[in-house]
């Protein structure tokens, strides 16, 4: 009898998955008790699962179960682009296209935007699952290296003119950077602009984290710097303000664009889900988002403070790490005798001290920052934050030993 293979599309061996989202299963495998550093997901008590109880009780109908319009449910556009008028990220609804989770954004614009063999930017390190997004559609990636001040900008047209092509996309997270927390700077962002005019490239701006800034001022985002550009495709999700399991988020696109963005989701889920979609609607329609916000900003700030304190009792200049001003996460850097430490290597020893991260390989698709590894600060107490970095500093410990 004969054997066969399996008879694969060419972009199979692009489907790299998430180191990020796999770590969701191997936490739940574990026996013992983990201090949870590793997803980047609002703490549990930082869902409103009260105010969704009592929506979902007094709003579902036939309605909440049936199939919608792929655009989004009425309600939910207008309450949303009504919310936006309030922030610093205005819209109109012939922009606004409802999503399942700011990743099947993602995977809009690659779709639309980028073909096999197209030369597409990514901050290094970055949010792998945008990355791999890319790589799905068959994209040849081009890192470039950040700072304090996000994505160095300024070096791109060097790098660009060594790859010998312009690109066609430039993938970007402007806000609370995933994973390094920086933020970019406005002359960059003007500047990057400038450039992906120059290029014709289109600007991927991926922003989850926008609406959780918790210290500092507002910069104004690429959409005020270029009214009306189409070259920006924006990405947006309620995922890290409200709650992920909801799977709602949107992008915002050239209205040009957005039949092509309509046409692109409905072969992939027809509709975002509608109980999700009716919950979020009258969520914002009492007005619960911006107290919720509130809330969330103090909180947030309150426990990156109690992260970085814990850090500098127990490592002290043994690492360094990022300041962010806002959004979910710290990138701290191995300093001295444990930079030879690789992260990954320590990623195991540190599960078995009962405390996860993400080591910095799984955040450069090329394993870069084997120095360094992404803490969220977001989803855990300032009590168990404290118990969660003795126990790294213990797997540090007994990593740098053999040294």
């Amino acid at each position: 009898m004969k054997t066969s293979t399996m008879p694969l599309a060419r972009r199979a061996e692009n489907l790299i998955g998430s180191v990020i989202d796999s770590s969701t299963s191997l936490l739940a495998a574990q026996e013992h008790d983990i201090v949870r550093f590793a997803m980047g997901s609002p703490a549990a008590d930082a869902v409103p699962l009260d105010a969704f109880r009592e929506i979902a009780a007094s709003r579902f109908d036939h309605s909440s179960f049936t199939y919608g319009a792929t655009e989004g449910e009425p309600g939910l556009l207008t309450s949303l682009v009504d919310y936006l008028s309030t922030t610093p990220d205005p819209t109109s609804a012939e922009r606004i296209t409802i999503t399942t989770g700011g990743m099947q954004g993602l995977d809009l614009a690659c779709k639309i935007f980028v073909d096999p063999g197209d030369l597409v930017i990514v901050e290094s390190p970055t949010y792998t699952n945008g990355s791999a997004t890319a790589l799905s559609y068959g994209a040849e990636l081009l890192e470039a290296p950040i700072d304090e001040n996000g994505l160095i900008v300024e070096a791109l047209p060097d790098l660009v003119a060594r790859a010998g092509r312009p690109p066609k996309a430039i993938y970007v997270i402007p806000n609370f950077q995933n994973p390094s927390g920086t933020t970019l700077s406005l002359a960059r962002r003007a500047l990057l602009i400038k450039l992906a005019h120059q290029w014709n490239a289109v600007i991927i701006d991926d922003d989850p984290y926008g609406l959780l800034r918790f210290a500092g001022t507002d910069i104004p985002n690429f959409q005020a710097l270029s009214p009306n550009d189409p070259l920006l495709f924006s990405v947006r999700t309620f995922s890290k303000v409200l709650a992920p399991g909801l799977r709602v988020g949107w992008v915002d696109t050239d209205p040009a664009v957005r039949q092509l963005v309509i046409n692109a989701k409905q072969t992939m889920d027809t509709c975002t889900n509608i109980p999700g979609q009716h919950i979020l609607t009258e969520f914002i329609r009492r007005g619960s988002l911006n107290s919720h916000l509130d809330f969330l900003r103090l909180e947030y700030r309150a426990r990156k403070e109690a992260m970085q304190a814990s850090l500098h009792r127990h490592l002290g200049d043994r690492v360094t790490m990022t300041n962010p001003e806002g959004g979910f996460f710290l990138w701290l850097t191995l300093q001295g005798a444990d930079a030879a430490t690789s992260t990954q290597a320590l990623f195991e020893t540190a599960l078995a001290e009962g405390v996860a991260f993400i080591p910095g390989p799984a955040l450069s698709p090329s394993g870069r920052f084997d120095d360094a590894l992404r803490l969220c600060f977001a989803s855990t107490t300032p009590e168990r934050t404290e118990e969660g970095v003795i126990r790294l500093t213990r797997a540090l410990d007994r990593a740098r030993a053999p040294h």
